[in-house]
């Protein structure tokens, strides 16, 4: 299985899943039909299944002329987003089982960015909309902070050589922030610097692996003693109650959304 990422719009990526084999394609989140129908005519693919990680138009946008070339093609979201994403026919939870060219994708439910929200692991490619991105995690609309840090500690489980295929190309912007607070990471301020020279040359910097993830990603990291220390010395958090990393996690939260 041939997995391509698709641009779309100015920021977001679409991901097809094309099966050599078999001739069919699969797409997560065609935000904008016509890079993605470009890229399926170029493979020669018929296109059978659309997974939606959530319900926001720009990831959902291109269903509908997607599915009049392709009327067959069957249309998956998590079970709360149906009603919100037109043409949505199966809905998920985590547990359930759905697959395509004989690979079985593991499911994560994956509240926070929105109420709803589900990721798919298919092989080592884990599609994560935009619930975790390089080097940070999505903005709550409609959803909590310990609902959001809860969806991304379900990864924790998984190999650090699992791809993160994310919905935007936001890795540099997130970095600049990262690198900004979390000043002693090492593995951060390279990344840094290898970010900065792929935008510049105009390349993606997508797919990360979950291992640079874990190492650069301040949102992965809340309950490092090092960063927890930073927060409180940037943000001025003397005392912490309960969770610490939760507190963390809220300030930076709050503070990225205005960076």
């Amino acid at each position: 299985m041939k997995v391509l990422s698709v641009p779309c719009f100015s920021d977001n990526y679409a991901w097809l899943l094309f099966c050599e084999e078999s001739g069919e394609a699969a797409v997560v989140d065609p935000s904008d039909d016509g890079p993605v129908l470009r890229e399926l005519d170029r493979l020669g693919a018929t296109l059978t299944h659309i997974f939606c990680t959530h319900h926001h138009n720009d990831h959902v946008e291109g269903i509908a002329e997607l599915k009049k070339r392709w009327p067959q093609a069957e249309v998956f979201c998590c079970s709360s987003d149906l009603p919100l994403i037109p043409g949505a026919e199966k809905g998920l939870e985590e547990g359930d089982s759905v697959n395509f060219c004989g690979c079985k994708a593991q499911l994560f439910s994956t509240p926070g960015h929105t109420q709803g929200g589900i990721c798919y692991l298919f092989g080592h490619y884990l599609f994560t909309g935009d619930t975790l991105f390089g080097g940070g995690c999505g903005r709550l609309f409609g959803g909590e902070a310990w609902q959001m840090k809860d969806s991304l500690e379900k990864f924790t489980s998984l190999d650090d050589a699992v791809l993160v295929c994310c919905g935007h190309e936001y890795t540099l912007k997130n970095l600049q922030f990262a690198a900004a607070i979390d000043n002693g990471n090492v593995a951060l301020q390279e990344r840094l610097r290898e970010v900065t020279k792929l935008r510049e040359e105009g390349r993606s910097t997508v797919p990360s692996t979950l291992g640079v993830e874990r190492r650069t990603n301040p949102f992965l990291r809340c309950a490092e003693p090092s960063l927890i220390t930073a927060v409180q010395k940037k943000f001025h958090l003397d005392t912490v109650v309960g969770d610490p990393s939760l507190a963390v996690f809220i300030a930076l939260r709050r503070a990225r959304d205005t960076a």
